[in-house]
């Protein structure tokens, strides 16, 4: 196989990243060989980008700054379920915040379904059938039943618990319950792939003349989401997949619907043929990170399959019935996965509004210690996250810790900040101001945080 060069003379700029042994043929019983990695490009200057990605998603991986900033661990007696610590935690409780915000402009309500489901759900909504390798199943003798690896179905049951008119579509719910997915280990990779995972689920029960409507709330809510992190989405139509359930013609609908409403949007796209999920097409969204690594994140589906199947019902204006369409969406796609790119996206370096810690106080001497904790006390009153260094370590030690901390803020309180009732603010960029009033910098610090801003950095455009 090639192809082949009859010399090296003909490669351009190369690099050998390394080696190792492989039998010849992957045959043990034949030579032992020695396979050389390497990489070619076209111009020196094109090597030397590739080679500063490699190295910069080195200092990146998420999993070494996960242990680094003490956000989350893994550990063998639960494989491939992140164990999240305090900080991370914090972290977590931002993005949901902000996601739980976005839905709530877009008039969602939340809804929380249980964990353990029997399988003739499943069996109903078809994932027993396509999905069942996917799930961790029980036999208890009495009943068989499966962990559940996506929120939609049981969406559905909701719907289902009332008469539904008309007049009470749309009817959009958000669902953040836990999911399990029996993932191969071979495909398990941090945060990136996990065995439990949440999901900011969106399901959107509604009439056939709303969905080109609600598809287009669903690509607004995406943009909006995405904007405190810079990220710029670009899209793609996925359509329908050899192993697929329903009709052509059910398929035929709800790609052109998907198409339309990208259209009325004014969104310019890409087709993916085939890479729709078995029971809908989808809009997918990607967005690229600062290495320039291109991240597929929300999806969002129209499905005619699961009103059918679940044999969804709603009055109509003229006192008949008619089958709803449901349009799912997950805009972080799930928790785990987001922080796993937004990590290495940002260094670990997060914006003050996400930062796990966005303010470190600094006391210079014991006796600055009390201070700092009325200093701490104002911060926390505004809905800050802040903590104060009460070691005993000089200033600089503490300064430097934070930096690594990579912690937004660090406020350094000596006896002329304590006299004027002031703090002394240093950014992890660099920047530094001396006798701030304390009131100024809370209202100030407060203002950034609510309005999500991207913010600290001295250059918004290359985070990290």
């Amino acid at each position: 196989r090639g192809p082949h060069l009859a010399t090296t003379g003909k490669l351009g700029p190369f690099r050998l990243l390394s080696s190792a042994a492989a039998y010849w043929r992957g045959d043990e019983k034949r030579p032992m060989l020695q396979r050389i990695y390497g990489t070619v490009w076209p111009t020196q200057e094109e090597l030397g980008q590739y080679l500063w990605r490699l190295e910069e998603a080195k200092r990146r991986d998420h999993r070494k700054i996960g242990r680094d900033l003490d956000l989350f661990s893994f550990h063998p007696e639960s494989p491939a379920a992140p164990f999240w610590h305090p900080r991370g935690m914090a972290l977590w409780r931002a993005l949901e915040a902000w996601s739980l915000q976005v839905r709530r402009e877009g008039g969602f309500v939340e809804v929380r379904t249980p964990g353990l489901v029997r399988k003739e759900l499943w069996e109903t909504s078809g994932h027993w059938a396509l999905y069942q390798e996917n799930m961790f199943v029980f036999d208890d003798s009495d009943h068989v039943a499966g962990l559940k690896p996506m929120n939609c179905p049981e969406s559905m049951l909701i719907f289902k618990t009332a008469l539904r008119s008309y007049r009470d579509l749309p009817m959009r719910l958000a669902d953040y319950s836990w999911l399990f997915r029996n993932e191969r280990t071979g495909t398990l990779a941090g945060m990136f792939r996990v065995r439990q995972l949440t999901q900011d689920d969106s399901h959107v029960i509604c009439r056939p003349d709303q969905v080109i409507d609600e598809v287009n709330l669903a690509l607004r809510l995406v943009t909006r989401q995405f904007e405190p992190f810079g990220f710029q989405p670009r899209f793609k139509l996925a359509t329908r997949p050899e192993k697929k359930l329903g009709t052509d013609e059910f398929w035929d609908m709800a790609e052109g619907q998907l198409a339309e409403a990208l259209k009325t949007a004014g969104i310019e796209y890409t087709v993916d043929a085939g890479g729709g999920a078995f029971y809908a097409p989808k809009i997918d969204v990607f967005i690229d990170d600062a290495l320039g690594r291109e991240w597929q994140l929300p999806t969002v589906q129209i499905d005619y399959q699961m009103p059918q199947r679940f044999e969804m019902e709603y009055r109509t204006a003229d006192g008949g019935t008619e089958r709803p369409v449901v349009v799912h969406y997950a805009i972080y796609g799930s928790f785990e996965r987001f922080i796993g790119v937004i990590t290495e996206h940002f260094a670990g370096a997060f914006p003050a509004w996400l930062a796990p810690v966005q303010v470190m106080v600094v006391p210079i001497a014991d006796r600055h210690v009390e201070y700092a904790g009325r200093v701490r006390d104002a911060l926390f009153a505004a809905g800050l996250r802040v903590e104060v260094d009460d070691r005993a370590e000089r200033m600089q030690a503490k300064l430097r810790d934070a930096q690594e901390q990579q912690m937004p803020v660090m406020l350094v309180v000596g006896d002329r900040d304590q006299e004027a009732g002031a703090v002394s603010p240093r950014l992890r960029t660099g920047e530094s101001s001396q006798g701030v009033p304390l009131d100024e910098f809370v209202a100030d610090l407060r203002g950034r945080v609510e309005a999500r801003e991207l913010w600290p950095y001295s250059d918004a455009s290359t985070p990290g």
